[in-house]
């Protein structure tokens, strides 16, 4: 019964246990810690940066080795300037309120796991009380990266060694079984000149996102900044056979006897020193891969197989030992190494050593700006000079022994403070002409070059006489190097060489192939290993664009046809509607013109309260001539309705019949000269006319109708008045009653009351027929104008204004 009621309730004493460790651990490691900033400098938490650095200062004059003789001083002194540095830095200051992080590299909450580590120790408390074992037992913190670390150091050096990383986290139980395999992968490809990283997802998600690692376990290769995913099983062969497939193939040349001599010889283009690496092996060794990836721009790799039957000359002229691996290094020589190396077990360090003391040719050609800063390095330090002796020359065939006379000389006066090198004249044409100001090479000459400074000062003399290759031209060129030995004043003068051409640098081309074809490859590794996450944005862009497209498409193939290409009518077919010509306030379409009517709510806006500047083109209609005339005057002003500046309006003649009128009475000068009688007030007189109106400076231009049948004289009238005998023409016409004119009008008149519907289109539809013309001369500003005193109001004839 006891037993039983002891199972029944375990929760309350399990969970106040859980508590109590909890809150004592915390306290314990508010107690324990071994290090406080702010206890250091004696300032409270809440200290500001100026109390915080002036509690520096005062313990930095007292702690300061050379004034006090205390044998901790040294060590309180390094104490408080490593607080202060925490102190005055916001972010190291938050983290270490936060987290406990004094390290500005120290993942957060790494001091307090720690200190619960050394609480854990002190207590005897084993893990296995919770029957898990952690998942990083072989993690050495040496393996862990951080953002800036990342950055900053690994992320360079992936271009000199493929890095392995693996990314794991607290509570990953995959990451336990994978560690065995990964602690012997490590063991073994860590010596070889493999750089390893571990990457906690809990600590560093910023740089885990970087990587594009989501999950773990991930085991991610990294060469030349371009990330691999390893995605087969988790094998030691497996990794280390990923790891030799990061770098690039070509690595490494086979080497038998009917190819060494021009392998070999290869100096002369590829400007390197060449190695030759013989062993027993078919395969090339990874570590000999590794070594030519960290010197692939320097030296150049061919490899040998001792077993093979078509290298038994080589072999036999080399007289190579099959025993053990053995190195040759060629320069220009190709029958006589410069140095060798042979031992039974060669490691990556002994590789690397080897080349990298070798990696320049005796003589070697200025190709790039690179070289140039290597190999004559800028002056730093008095007891380091560095001097560089210069051939500007050519590679034609005749210059080719004293190019070799050159070599022969630098190789028997080879000293540490000595460089010699060679530039082509044709590929470094700046160069040359800041040694050369306005010479052509007629003949090799040599410089003796100092740098003074990476901007590119350096200081020079140049040998007198040229470079022929004859002894008298050595013994000169010695003489000149014992002299500036002895006076380092000797370089007299000075100039600013411009940055050397990279001949070596791959056709843009080439470039933007290699870019295309390593974007295809990562696309295909993301669709193949279904790394939907980093595909899920060129995904959404292509179906978005292929929705849109496709889309487009079927609109088109269900919409009407008179809906998406509309039919333009023929000059014997006039629309029924009134369609072509949008008389609304909405901005006008594609095809059409905007047309708005004057009426008392518009007439303010659109002609008396007119901005400056801008033109009301007014069309002046009857409601029998409405549709003709707006069409016609809609095709006619077309092609000028894309001026901001100009706006197109009607005014109905049948509604506002005393405006017309009442304007031309208003104008200047014209009062008594133009009479007006009952019949001119009709509206239908002036049906037809144009008026270009400009309101903020009150004065406008007349267009008059072209009649039919009228002469083309008449027909080019494009003002209001013409001259003074024209009018008076025009009153005796009009007061003559037996004018066959006036017979003719009236014959018009009666002949228009017997068919009126088809005479009246006709004559409506050339009234406009010289409104292109007229539009042009208005927009060139050649018309005449007439002033207004005001606008008349759109009211009766008693409104007509008075001057303003």
């Amino acid at each position: 019964m006891t037993a039983g009621g002891k199972s029944r309730h375990p929760g309350p004493c399990l969970l106040a246990l859980a508590i109590f460790l909890l809150v004592f651990t915390e306290r314990l490691v508010e107690t324990t810690s071994g290090y406080d900033p702010y206890k250091v400098l004696g300032v409270s938490r809440s200290a500001s940066q100026a109390d915080v650095k002036k509690a520096y200062k005062n313990l930095a004059k007292e702690w300061h080795p050379d004034k006090n003789k205390d044998p901790s001083a040294e060590d309180m002194f390094i104490k408080v300037s490593k607080s202060y540095e925490i102190l005055s830095n916001e972010e190291r200051r938050a983290n270490f309120d936060r987290y406990g992080q004094i390290e500005e590299n120290e993942p957060f909450g790494q001091s307090q796991h720690q200190r619960f580590r050394n609480f854990q120790n002190s207590f005897y408390f084993d893990e296995s009380f919770f029957h898990f074992s952690r998942s990083r037992d072989f993690a050495d913190s040496k393996y862990l990266l951080h953002h800036a670390q990342f950055n900053s150091d690994i992320l360079p050096d992936t271009h000199k060694r493929p890095y392995l990383i693996k990314v794991t986290s607290e509570w990953c139980f995959a990451c336990i079984h994978m560690e065995p395999v990964w602690k012997e992968t490590v063991q073994e490809l860590e010596p070889l000149g493999v750089g390893i990283g571990i990457v906690d997802l809990g600590y560093e998600r910023r740089l885990a996102n970087q990587l594009g690692a989501h999950r773990a376990p991930s085991i991610i290769g990294l060469v030349n900044g371009k990330v691999t995913f390893f995605h087969q099983a988790i094998i030691r062969e497996h990794l280390r056979q990923f790891v030799e497939d990061l770098l690039p193939q070509k690595l490494v040349k086979k080497i038998t006897d009917d190819n060494y001599k021009h392998f070999l010889d290869s100096w002369h283009v590829e400007n390197k020193p060449s190695v030759l690496l013989f062993d027993q092996d078919s395969n090339v060794p990874i570590v000999y891969k590794l070594t030519a990836f960290a010197f692939r721009d320097y030296v150049h790799f061919g490899y040998i197989d001792q077993g093979d039957t078509h290298n038994i000359q080589l072999l036999r002229q080399f007289n190579i030992n099959s025993y053990a691996p053995i190195m040759l290094l060629f320069k220009e020589d190709t029958e006589k190494p410069v140095d060798i190396i042979q031992a039974t077990g060669m490691k990556w360090q002994i590789m690397h050593e080897f080349v990298s003391n070798n990696k320049f040719l005796q003589v070697p050609r200025l190709v790039n700006q690179q070289l140039f800063d290597e190999l004559c390095p800028v002056k730093q330090f008095h007891r380091r000079r560095k001097y560089c002796v210069l051939l500007i020359t050519s590679e034609d065939k005749a210059f080719l022994p004293r190019n070799k006379a050159f070599l022969d000389f630098a190789t028997f006066n080879n000293k540490e403070v000595l460089r010699f090198a060679y530039v082509y004249q044709h590929q470094q044409q700046p160069l040359c002409q800041a040694l050369l100001p306005n010479q052509a090479v007629i003949s090799p000459q040599v410089f003796i070059l100092e740098r003074r400074s990476p901007a590119g000062k350096v200081l020079y003399r140049s040998v007198i006489g040229g470079w022929n290759g004859s002894e008298e031209d050595k013994y000169r060129l010695l003489e000149h190097l014992e002299l500036l030995q002895k006076d380092p004043t000797y370089l007299t003068s000075d100039a600013m060489l411009p940055e050397l051409n990279n001949e070596m640098a791959p056709i843009f081309l080439i470039q933007w192939i290699n870019t295309a074809c390593d974007y295809i490859h990562q696309i295909y590794d993301d669709l193949l290993y279904s790394n939907w996450r980093e595909m899920m944005p060129i995904l959404s862009l292509i179906f978005s664009a292929l929705f849109i497209l496709f889309g487009t498409v079927i609109i088109q193939a269900f919409s009407e046809p008179g809906e998406t290409k509309p039919r333009k009518p023929t000059p014997k077919e006039q629309p029924q509607t009134e369609d072509d010509v949008t008389i609304t306030s909405r901005p006008p379409k594609k095809d059409f013109v905007e047309v708005t009517e004057l009426t008392d709510v518009t007439y303010t806006s659109n002609l008396v309260k007119l901005r400056p500047g801008h033109i009301n083109v007014v069309l002046v209609l009857t409601n029998a001539s409405n549709n003709a005339l707006l069409r016609k005057f809609a095709k006619e002003v077309f092609s000028f309705s894309g001026t901001q500046t100009i706006h197109f309006s009607f005014l109905n003649a049948d509604k506002h019949r005393h405006w017309m009128p009442s304007l031309l009475r208003s104008c200047s000068g014209t009062s008594r000269s133009v009479s007006h009688s009952d019949d001119d007030e009709d509206s239908s007189d002036y049906h037809g006319h144009v008026l270009a109106l400009n309101g903020y400076k009150k004065y406008f231009c007349h267009f008059r109708p072209v009649f039919t049948g009228d002469d083309l004289s008449d027909a080019s009238s494009v003002s209001m008045f013409s001259s003074e005998s024209g009018r008076k023409s025009r009153s005796r016409s009009r007061s003559s009653s037996n004018s066959p004119s006036r017979s003719h009008s009236r014959e018009d008149g009666a002949r228009s009351k017997r068919g009126p519907s088809r005479a009246t289109s006709i004559e409506v539809h050339h009234k406009l027929d010289r409104l292109g013309l007229w539009m042009e001369r208005l927009m060139e500003g050649t018309l005449p104008r007439w002033q207004v005193p005001s606008w008349p109001s759109l009211h009766a004839a008693e409104n007509i204004p008075t001057e303003s």
